[in-house]
């Protein structure tokens, strides 16, 4: 039995691509695996807070010295992270914004990456804490295509980022399905729909 830890970053509801296709591929997947459980984060609709200062203070000291303030400053991004890590498998529906990710997502992001907890930096330099067996499925939309070769790559800010990230933590198994060109036209559009869908029910099977 897995844990996957189920996360939309859109915070349109029935009309998000991304909330969708992560929804159907979480359906499909509990169909195969009955016995799987699933916790489900929603930021688009949930978001959590940024990182400030007291959060900041605490992070980068002594819990020994911490005092109530911050503690209360920390304690979400240590549920958040104890969530993160007892999941076996976990499953991102990212929207692209303005080439890269919501800010939704990178909050939290912020809130996991964190010294001593997800990372750490040694004599070799930053390392990841996250067991690296942990698999990532990350379902993108995009208004367009940002497909390597083609006019548009390069402004692709989202995979490479997420990628990065991921990884900085000791995430390296990271699978993406993107649905590209959903604004270019109704052909495209369901082109890419169908692509996905293909996707996704490959990954179910193989993930």
């Amino acid at each position: 039995m897995a844990n996957i830890l189920h996360i939309d970053s859109s915070p349109r509801g029935d009309r998000s691509i991304s909330r969708t296709l992560s929804y159907e591929f979480i359906t499909s997947w509990k169909d195969t695996h009955p016995s799987d459980t699933v916790t489900y984060r929603d930021l688009g609709r949930n978001p959590v807070p940024h990182v400030d200062e007291p959060w900041i203070a605490a992070a980068f000291s002594s819990p020994d010295t911490h005092t109530p303030e911050l503690q209360a400053a920390i304690k979400l991004s240590d549920s958040l992270i104890d969530e993160l890590l007892a999941a076996d498998r976990l499953v991102f529906g990212v929207p692209m914004y303005n080439l890269t990710i919501p800010s939704t997502l990178k909050a939290y992001i912020d809130q996991i990456v964190r010294v001593g907890r997800t990372f750490t930096v040694g004599a070799n330099g930053y390392q990841g804490l996250v067991d690296s067996s942990k698999k990532v499925l990350v379902i993108t939309s995009r208004g367009g295509s940002f497909a390597p070769g083609t006019p548009y790559a390069a402004y692709d800010f989202q995979e490479p980022y997420l990628r990065a990230i991921l990884g900085f933590i000791g995430l390296i198994d990271v699978t993406f399905i993107h649905v590209e060109n959903l604004n270019v036209g109704d052909e495209a559009r369901e082109k890419s729909l169908a692509g996905a869908k293909d996707a996704i029910a490959q990954a179910v099977a193989n993930w």
